[in-house]
């Protein structure tokens, strides 16, 4: 597939220190789109920035910032737009997951998940808005298989997907005659930190090829921001081949 409309443009990247977030910085970083750089680890942020400029020659602009704090938020975008002129890509890819039976899960971890995977998709949505209107650009969402089905083990968590996918159709409703593309992406297991239930990280768990691995998340994102200016793709379901039968 033919990039080259890509080259030059702008992107902001929330959770971007790692798996995910990380993985997409690099993908996008090949094809020339500058980056703004957005995680609360600010060394590994650092490290990424420098990577990204000394292999790919591009322009990086790397912003601590915790997504659940609005004023941080508008810092990061108002950041970006004067570094750079112009923003044409939001990719809002932070999120948290907490465990628990609902009874006896604490207050406090249930504000975390929210405030960081529900308050954050929309401070930085809500400021994004307006430059994204101006270079008819991409909204994307990194949802989840949880954002379709009921999730027993972890209910918080897929509340906060499902809300994901509730908002981004709406934005999608609501920008798409201003020329923006919304993308929701949900993927099944990604091969990241995250960890399960039983505090195992998701990349230590499963085998490669036997999940997803966080580089073919990436690859679902630049194909949603290639499209052509007079279409977008919607929603991308990306599951390992047996999580139907599995689920089922």
């Amino acid at each position: 597939m033919d990039y080259d409309r890509l080259d030059g443009k702008i992107a902001i990247v929330t959770g971007a220190s790692s798996g995910i977030g990380r993985a997409v910085c690099k993908r996008l970083a090949e094809e020339n789109i500058d980056l703004c750089l957005v995680a609360r680890r600010e060394e590994k942020l650092k490290k990424l920035s420098e990577i990204l400029e000394d292999k790919h020659h591009i322009e990086t602009l790397f912003l601590p910032t915790d997504v659940r704090d609005e004023k941080q938020v508008k810092k990061a975008v108002k950041k970006t737009v004067n570094r750079f002129g112009r923003l044409d890509i939001l990719i809002n890819n932070a999120g948290i997951i907490r465990y628990g039976k609902i009874e006896d899960f604490s207050t406090e971890d249930y504000r975390d998940v929210m405030k960081t995977n529900c308050d954050g998709v929309f401070f930085f949505t809500k400021e994004a808005i307006p430059h994204v209107k101006d270079s008819k650009g991409n909204l994307i969402f990194i949802g989840s298989f949880d954002a379709n089905h009921p999730r027993s083990f972890n209910p918080i968590y897929a509340a906060s997907k499902w809300w994901t996918k509730g908002f981004a159709h709406s934005i999608e409703s609501i920008v798409g005659e201003s020329g923006v593309a919304v993308t929701l992406i949900n993927p099944s297991e990604v091969r990241t930190d995250i960890k399960d239930k039983r505090g195992k990280k998701y990349k230590e768990k499963f085998d490669q090829e036997e999940v997803m691995d966080p580089e073919e998340i990436a690859e679902a994102v630049l194909f949603a921001i290639s499209q052509e200016s007079s279409t977008t793709v919607s929603e991308i379901d990306i599951f390992r081949r047996d999580k139907m039968s599995d689920f089922f």
